[in-house]
């Protein structure tokens, strides 16, 4: 049985897509944006905005009874690989001790003129 989660505190789904999805224990958490769920507003800075979607992925983790710890995957999709050791910078922020698996691409565009979407798996 899946489980939806929704929360206030990360961004409102932009598409016909929940937040994240449980299943048996495993947390699938959409692509987050850098955008801030209380402006609506996204950083200028790849650096900001690798925050921002890191964050937004936080409070996805909390809202579902995870956290950080439980993250086995993410998947960094960038505008530019020019930013990849600045958004590598704020990201071992994040993930200071044993880090997820990781995959990271440069695309052509993505939504809203963003610098960074990153898409998360964590399983408890």
């Amino acid at each position: 049985m899946k489980r939806i989660i929704s929360t206030l505190d990360a961004p409102k789904a932009i598409g016909p897509y929940s937040q994240a999805v449980e299943v048996k224990g495993t947390l699938y958490i959409s692509g987050q944006l850098p955008i801030n769920p209380k402006t609506g507003e996204m950083p200028g800075e790849i650096a900001e905005q690798t925050e921002q979607a890191l964050k937004n992925i936080g409070a996805i983790l909390k809202a579902a009874g995870y956290s950080y710890t439980d993250v086995v995957k993410s998947t960094c999709l960038l505008n530019d690989m020019n930013n990849f050791a600045a958004m590598n910078e704020v990201y071992a922020k994040f993930y200071s001790e044993n880090p997820p698996s990781r995959a990271a691409y440069q695309v052509v565009k993505l939504p809203l003129g963003a610098m960074i979407e990153i898409e998360t798996i964590a399983v408890k």
